[in-house]
């Protein structure tokens, strides 16, 4: 897949402006996203792309969206979040989703948009920063370690498909192994 990036003239880091997510950033981050996370590459997330995410996340916390751009384009994002306990004295900050254009990625944009968020954490008073990824995404599982997260916990989760098919097959094989109630 040719993600552009032979295209791209070089840029310089000054190049790059981060900036709060604006209403208008809505679709455009949302639209990049679905690029980046495409649900066949994703299947076992707990969470999903869709634009109630977005929305969500920006009404919610719109101090921790960021969006990067290069001369006036959208090239890149940061959604996240905090936690906080009743019962803890810590706040947690949880960056949700790190997106940057096929033709941008490897360039430091993202690097940029992770020291903005950061900084924006420390300001909030957030004592632990957590990140989740899948645990084949090498390339994600790398930049975390060199923005310095560190001791990765494996988290499993499992999934269920819950269409009216694979329910049907289901109830079928339980019928045929006796495993159904008898009334």
């Amino acid at each position: 897949m040719d993600d552009g990036s032979h295209n791209q003239p070089p840029i310089k880091m000054g190049q790059v402006k981060v900036r709060e997510m604006e209403i208008d950033d809505i679709p455009k981050v949302f639209h990049l996203g679905e690029k980046l996370f495409e649900a066949e590459g994703l299947k076992n997330l707990y969470r999903t792309w869709d634009e109630f995410e977005v929305v969500e996340l920006y009404l919610g916390d719109s101090e921790f969206c960021l969006v990067a751009e290069i001369d006036d384009e959208l090239v890149g994002f940061a959604l996240g979040t905090t936690i906080s306990k009743s019962r803890s004295a810590w706040k947690y900050g949880h960056l949700i989703w790190l997106g940057v254009a096929g033709g941008y990625q490897r360039l430091g944009v993202a690097e940029k948009l992770f020291h903005k968020f950061h900084s924006l954490m420390i300001e909030d008073g957030v004592r632990m920063l957590i990140v989740d990824s899948q645990a084949e995404n090498y390339p994600g599982l790398h930049f975390f370690e060199k923005m310095g997260f560190t001791n990765p916990i494996e988290h499993i989760y499992l999934s269920m498909n819950l269409t009216a098919d694979h329910l049907q097959k289901r109830r079928y094989r339980a019928k045929k192994g006796k495993l159904v109630k008898k009334k």
